[in-house]
């Protein structure tokens, strides 16, 4: 048996710098990783679906470019596209490998599990160590749709091996997976169809985003079969065909399946080894990420935290934080993330009915993108701005940015949520004009009541009726 100061299981994006911090600190790191380094994140996440996107997108825009009195013919080389995903993703791959080596970390390329005794094993090394991390991550949770099982279907895991654009594609599931490839997809070139179990796309966000992504996919084309489930998948002569609970049927070369994601924590030992496992089988973290076996620590994904690579590199600079006695916790950092349709969504914070449902006594107002002047000009008009803040304190809880870009504006509010300012502090900033960024300001003078611009003490026979 060896040893070790630290075994890391799953090289996501916590596991790797937690490792290299300890193998450059002179510690003895040992990291096991069943698949290729980087964990989803590099290999079929972030950065594959935002380089695929990134022509998706600028295939989109030219084609809506027509509204500006640009008219041009799109020219899609599938191949070409794809092969600048792979190449990038691959390029991001051999930095990961290069950055362990450099730092001294063995890298075990295997499925590791935890024994009773409290090591780390996969079969033919074992490792024993005083702290272990486990960062495992999720994978594609596929339904038991009777004829899917042994079919080619698509899942973000291999949808980037893609080499030939599909003339048809079917996608069961609408959460932020399904939309992005999807409209993705569409905007490439594919007849694209969107099987949707429940009402509306984006089900966990407000009802409002879903309406103006449901508009956006409208006007690329993209077929919404709402309040269907999928009853049958057939697969012949390279064609799916799929058989719905409304009795209709859907054909196309092919289907990929996002309906959600499960944690990769099956091949672990779990339960023998003293860490427990909720319901859907995530690990039981505190708010320390300690498991209920001593020494063993989870971050990411794999232990319930929100899906997000900068959500798991925080989760590893906080537990090196506590590893080092300071007293910080899973849940002390404001919370953002975007979806990168078109137009995308930018979140921080909470909405207007999370904040309620804490017996928070908010408020929300709302700035539709068709008042804001840059994107009347540019063409952007479609999405809104929404701001929440706390009535009693005026801090402000969360924001809800549907728009051009929104991934990157979403900050400027982060930013004031981590400072904890109130909402006047915004209202009295100047904006540069014409921006996206302009219309922050002027969504929070929306809260001002009465919209009294002139102080009543100066001016006292001054009516300010209309």
């Amino acid at each position: 048996m060896e040893t070790a100061d630290l075994v890391v299981i799953g090289s996501g994006q916590g596991g790797i710098p937690l490792a290299a911090d300890f193998a450059k600190a002179g510690r003895t790191v040992v990291l096991f990783e069943r698949d290729a380094l980087g964990g989803s994140c590099i290999n079929y996440g972030c950065t594959p679906s935002k380089a695929f996107l990134a022509a998706a997108h600028a295939a989109g825009r030219a084609r809506q470019a027509v509204k500006l009195g640009i008219h041009t013919q799109v020219q899609v080389d599938f191949p070409a596209v794809m092969e600048r995903v792979r190449g990038i993703r691959d390029r991001f791959n051999q930095g990961i490998q290069q950055k362990l080596e450099g730092a001294g970390v063995h890298v075990v390329c295997a499925e590791a599990s935890l024994t009773e005794e409290g090591a780390v094993t996969d079969g033919a090394v074992t490792v024993q160590a005083p702290l272990v991390v486990i960062n495992t991550g999720t994978s594609s949770l596929i339904p038991e749709i009777p004829g899917l099982a042994g079919t080619p279907y698509l899942t973000n895991r291999n949808f980037f091996d893609l080499k030939e654009l599909p003339k048809r594609l079917l996608v069961i599931g609408a959460g932020y997976i399904g939309l992005e490839l999807g409209q993705g997809l569409a905007r490439l070139g594919s007849e694209t169809h969107l099987i949707i179990r429940g009402d509306r796309v984006l089900a966990q966000e407000e009802p409002e985003v879903s309406d103006t992504l449901a508009e956006a996919l409208h006007q690329d084309g993209i077929f919404l079969h709402f309040k269907v489930d999928v009853e049958q998948v057939h697969y012949a002569n390279e064609v799916f065909t799929l058989t719905l609970s409304n009795g209709e049927t859907l054909e196309g070369e092919a289907l990929m399946v996002v309906i959600g994601r499960k944690p990769n924590t099956t091949a672990l030992n779990a339960t023998a080894a003293g860490v427990e496992l909720d319901g859907k089988g995530f690990i039981k973290i505190n708010d320390q990420f300690q498991t209920t076996r001593e020494g063993v620590y989870a971050i990411g994904d794999a232990a319930g935290q929100p899906a997000f690579t900068h959500v798991s590199w925080e989760d590893y600079r906080r537990l090196k934080a506590i590893l080092c006695g300071e007293q910080r916790t899973r849940s002390d950092r404001v919370l953002g993330y975007a979806v990168y349709t078109e137009p995308q969504v930018g979140r921080v914070g909470m909405t207007l009915e999370q904040a309620q449902m804490q017996g928070i006594n908010a408020r929300a107002v709302t700035l539709p993108m068709a008042h804001i002047a840059r994107a009347i000009e540019w063409g952007h008009d479609l999405g809104f701005y929404r701001l929440v803040i706390d009535r009693d304190t005026d801090q402000i809880l969360g924001a809800t940015l549907v728009g051009y870009e929104t991934a990157e504006l979403v900050h400027v509010l982060l930013a004031l949520m981590e400072a904890g300012a109130t909402w006047q502090l915004l209202e009295r900033s100047v904006h540069i004009h014409p921006t996206y960024g302009e219309a922050l300001p002027s969504l929070a003078r929306l809260l001002i009541e009465g919209e009294m611009p002139l102080c009543p003490n100066l001016y006292p026979n001054l009516s300010m009726e209309a």
